[in-house]
């Protein structure tokens, strides 16, 4: 077993000991810190994002002691805490303050306490004057401790539940909201955001420092998804548009300052594209996915550009100019015969221009705004119909374990009943897809979902699922066994266990391999105790079972011998690899 080495402890002393003296260093250069201090001050109770910090907390509180992370750090209870489907109101509650492990977690955390402080002191804990009065005899909300420590954290609350309520799928993260303080804070400071994005992972390399000082790392095989099909894009589009929306109405009570609509185009594009919003994809069954890069690009590049229209566009009617000139020309503005020009009235022309005025009121910038809002409602829109239609209507394919309304089971080439809960078809895609692996389903809840693949359980032999709810969990484990059969596919069965019962799930259909032995051919059958080896022709089979290692067996014939995990067919002087046992990594 590796030994740790007993300069680590230190390491990490050095490390925090080197970054808080390099951090105060840069602290007392700065010939600026009494005002940047004095700034916070007059924005923040005592100069502290006191919200910011709560909600981490809150988030933190969740994962220990909701999902149970406090004994399970790594691995906590994830299934029941999705947003599975308005019928399941708890999925919904929990979703966007759950999260799917450590790193995930932490993340989120790190996002949260570098950007959420920008949009806590834009907003303030203490009111403007033009707020101030616009809150009139509301002076409990004027209180810098409510706003700090109740209303922000509400806020917060509040985005979260609507992330979570308007995104398609079980999405599960804080990072919706995390988005959500991003789109808010780009409004107000759109370059300063894409500093702190910076600073997020600056710290979260700090971070990883103090946790694992040195890692040793070496080449090796594994099973893993596209990255960009782990991310949940349309409830991080969501969670942007949230706080662009939710800054530009602050700024409109207010009447403070848009930054330069350059600034803040150049601001959306960075962090669109540094956060991925441009990876749509869709999810096509099995362990295939397809990438959309060129329609993502464009749509990032819309984005930044409506999101600037709304701040930079003109506040004068869209159509007045155009309107004017266009009269001009075909005789709306007459002479009166004394030099001057006037305008005919919409009454005088017989109202013909009265239908229109709604129009020429339009501003550029309600326009983009209006073009934003039917953007959003474009996304949001489909998750209501997916959220109001149930996914665990049908019985559960195969063999199945019962654990306190979960039914965990393994199948292959089943319909996907996350996925297909509506059947629609579009630009060659489908909502109609398969799927393989270990499904976790709960009629109660609403729950159906592949917890593991096919291809993820042949690389690894054995998987574990976590299902439970608040306050208990419990642990089935997924073995599969088999054999490779040579030039061919391969016979396994799949077990599922937990409190010591397993239960055979599935059994693969015969596999024959492809060399044929003094004319017979050679194929292994699945069973639910063991494995048989079948030997003959179409119609004429003898078999038995296959041997354990370094023993034999005799069929037509044909001697086979176990020897380590490899079954070899011996006739006539002659020996050939029939079959090997499945390795896993």
């Amino acid at each position: 077993m590796f030994a740790v080495p007993s300069w680590l402890p230190l390491s990490r002393l050095a490390l925090v000991a080197v970054a808080v003296a390099c951090l105060y260093v840069a602290w007392r250069l700065d010939d600026r810190r009494e005002r940047r201090v004095a700034a916070l001050r007059s924005r923040l109770l005592y100069g502290v994002p006191w919200g910011t910090l709560v909600s981490a907390l809150f988030v933190l509180a969740v994962y220990l002691v909701v999902q149970g992370g406090y004994q399970y750090w790594y691995r906590p209870v994830v299934v029941p805490f999705r947003a599975w489907s308005y019928l399941y109101p708890t999925g919904m509650l929990t979703a966007a303050f759950s999260h799917s492990g450590a790193g995930h977690l932490l993340g989120n955390l790190f996002g949260t306490l570098t950007l959420a402080p920008l949009v806590e002191y834009a907003w303030g804990h203490y009111p403007t004057a033009r707020e101030g009065e616009s809150l009139g005899s509301s002076k409990w909300r004027a209180d810098p401790r409510v706003r700090a420590f109740l209303l922000f954290p509400a806020a917060v609350v509040a985005v979260g539940l609507f992330t979570a309520l308007f995104s398609v799928g079980p999405i599960v993260g804080f990072s919706g909201v995390v988005f959500a303080f991003a789109g808010f804070a780009l409004v107000y400071y759109p370059l300063t955001t894409v500093l702190a994005l910076s600073a997020s992972r600056v710290v979260d390399l700090l971070y990883d420092s103090l946790v694992d000082p040195t890692t040793v790392a070496s080449s090796r095989e594994t099973i893993v998804s596209p990255w960009w099909a782990q991310i949940a894009i349309q409830g991080h589009a969501i969670g942007l548009l949230a706080g662009v929306f939710l800054a530009l109405w602050l700024v409109d009570r207010r009447g403070d300052e848009f930054p330069s609509a350059l600034r803040l185009w150049t601001g959306v594009l960075l962090f669109s594209v540094s956060q991925s919003l441009w990876a749509v994809y869709w999810y096509r069954g099995g362990d295939s996915y397809v990438l959309f890069r060129a329609v993502g690009l464009a749509l990032v590049l819309l984005l930044a550009t409506l999101v600037a229209a709304a701040v930079g566009a003109s506040g004068r009617p869209l159509l007045g100019r155009v309107g004017a000139s266009v009269r001009e020309r075909a005789g709306d503005v007459v002479g009166d015969g004394s030099g001057r020009r006037t305008r005919e009235s919409g009454d005088e022309r017989g109202g013909e221009s009265g239908g229109r005025n709604g129009l020429r009121s339009v501003t550029g910038r309600q326009a983009a705004v209006a073009l934003l809002l039917v953007g959003a409602a474009a996304i949001t829109g489909p998750a209501i119909a997916v959220n109001m239609v149930t996914t665990a209507g049908d019985d559960s394919p195969g063999e199945s374990v019962q654990v306190r309304g979960y039914e965990v089971t393994y199948a292959e080439n089943v319909t996907n009943g996350m996925v297909s809960v509506l059947d629609l078809e579009g630009f060659g895609e489908s909502t109609s897809v398969t799927t393989s692996g270990v499904v976790v389903r709960n009629p109660d809840r609403n729950i159906w979902t592949r917890e593991v693949s096919k291809a993820q359980l042949a690389f690894r032999g054995r998987s574990a699922v976590r299902v439970g709810g608040v306050g208990w969990r419990e642990t089935v484990v997924a073995n599969r066994t088999g054999w490779s059969l040579a030039g061919s596919n391969a016979s396994y069965r799949v077990t599922l266990a937990v409190d010591g019962d397993e239960t055979t799930a599935y059994t693969s259909p015969p596999a024959t391999a492809e060399p044929v032995v003094a004319g017979q051919n050679v194929s292994i059958a699945a069973e639910n105790e063991s494995f048989r080896l079948v030997v003959g022709t179409e119609n004429d089979t003898v078999s038995a079972p296959v041997p354990r290692t370094n023993e034999s067996v005799t069929l037509r014939e044909i001697r086979f011998t176990n020897r380590d995990g490899k079954l070899y067919a011996e006739t006539n002087g002659t020996r050939v690899r029939v079959a090997s046992r499945e390795r896993y990594r």
